[in-house]
């Protein structure tokens, strides 16, 4: 019958090493040593260049030592992987349970933890854990389905708007529960960086506020590009009192004399000249045609300060969101299809757009009401 074999503990091994000592200072042989501590040679070479000259008290301490340094692996260890984990559910907070739960699910499979720790890491409770989400019915599938929907259609409009238009289209909700199954869908407006806003001294901008359609049109250019890199020039123009977006001419150049044609056919469309028109001091503004323009039709220019774009807040309110909303998400092949987009972009402004200043009305809704309860106004 083979003998078991004996695992030895440091304390043990350098007791044997003294009596092995002490046997050999007494003029015995080391194999005669080896064989009275029930040993091999090659253990007993091994054991002295490890534990030779030690105390018991000191494998002791080494062996508290060599534990202590395996649990600090270990805890090093279970660190750097719930590190792991947390990178991989991503950046933010998992603010609601269902949430949380596909987290813990996706842990378990990818990383291969038990749910226990999975839930630690995540920050669910594990009885929350095991509860079946409830069921959704078709009533709320369809919600879900129209806020998807209305997502994809206003990709830069958020709950708040997604919640009038709903109801808007015959669903009574509000807006707490809106605005949850907006976050349950996944569903958010990118923020945008915030500007450092400007400062400088130049005129209010109420002090030119206007009282009725066309008594004020504000002016200025964008620019784009098409596929092929070049350069895109559109000149906005807006009725500073309805918010309309009178036209968004789209060319290659425009000079002066296109602003003039511009400025013309809008007169005859709306019937009238502006009392007022408002621009900086680009040359194409500053030019002498423009001048002879407003002198003719009895218009007055109103040029802001040099560097002072807040002079001119409508225009370039109309211009963020123009960037935001349409500019920033398309990519044009041509002039063309820039046009056809770009106007099919301004009439849906007109008309669908509400306006938090006009009571949630769209420009085109506002100017109609205000000619119907001012008609010798108008």
């Amino acid at each position: 019958m083979t003998k078991k074999r004996r695992r030895h503990t440091p304390e043990q091994i350098i007791r044997k090493l003294e009596e092995g000592h002490r046997l050999l200072a007494g003029g015995m042989e080391l194999d005669e040593v080896c064989r009275h501590l029930e040993i091999a040679e090659s253990t007993w070479h091994r054991w002295l260049a490890q534990y030779g000259g030690m105390k018991a008290n000191d494998a002791k301490r080494l062996k508290e030592l060599e534990g202590e340094n395996a649990r600090l692996k270990k805890l090093l260890a279970e660190a750097e992987l719930d590190k792991s984990m947390l990178k991989e559910i991503g950046r933010g907070k998992l603010l609601t349970p269902n949430r949380r739960r596909s987290a813990v699910k996706m842990l378990c499979e990818r990383f291969g933890v038990s749910e226990r720790r999975a839930c630690r890491v995540v920050g669910q409770h594990r009885s929350t854990q095991r509860l079946d989400p409830p069921e959704v019915t078709d009533e709320e599938a369809r919600l879900r389905e129209f806020l998807r929907d209305f997502s994809k259609r206003r990709p830069r409009w958020g709950w708040r708007r997604a919640a009038k238009a709903a109801r808007k289209a015959g669903w009574t909700v509000n807006d707490k529960r809106i605005r949850r199954l907006w976050r349950d869908e996944g569903l958010r407006v990118p923020t945008r960086k915030r500007k450092k806003p400007l400062r400088g001294i130049g005129a209010h901008v109420g002090a030119m506020c206007p009282i009725r359609p066309d008594a004020l049109w504000a002016l200025d250019f964008q620019f784009d590009t098409t596929a092929d890199g070049r350069t895109l020039k559109m000149l906005n123009v807006i009725d500073e009192f309805t918010r309309e977006a009178l036209a968004i001419e789209v060319d290659r150049t425009i000079d002066a004399d296109h602003v003039v044609a511009i400025l013309d056919r809008l007169a005859a469309e709306r019937g009238r000249a502006p009392a007022y028109v408002r621009f900086d001091h680009g040359p194409e503004f500053i030019a002498a045609s423009v001048a002879d323009w407003c002198r003719f039709k009895a218009c007055e220019s109103v040029f802001i300060d040099p560097g002072s774009p807040w002079q001119n807040a409508w225009i370039e309110s109309f211009n963020g969101r123009f960037r935001d909303e349409f500019l920033n998400g398309r990519h044009f092949d041509s002039l063309l299809e820039a046009r056809v987009l770009i106007e099919d972009w301004r009439i849906d402004y007109n008309i669908n757009r509400p306006h938090s200043a006009h009571g949630e009305l769209s420009p085109a809704e506002f100017a109609a009401k205000w000619t119907i309860n001012q008609p010798q106004a108008a």
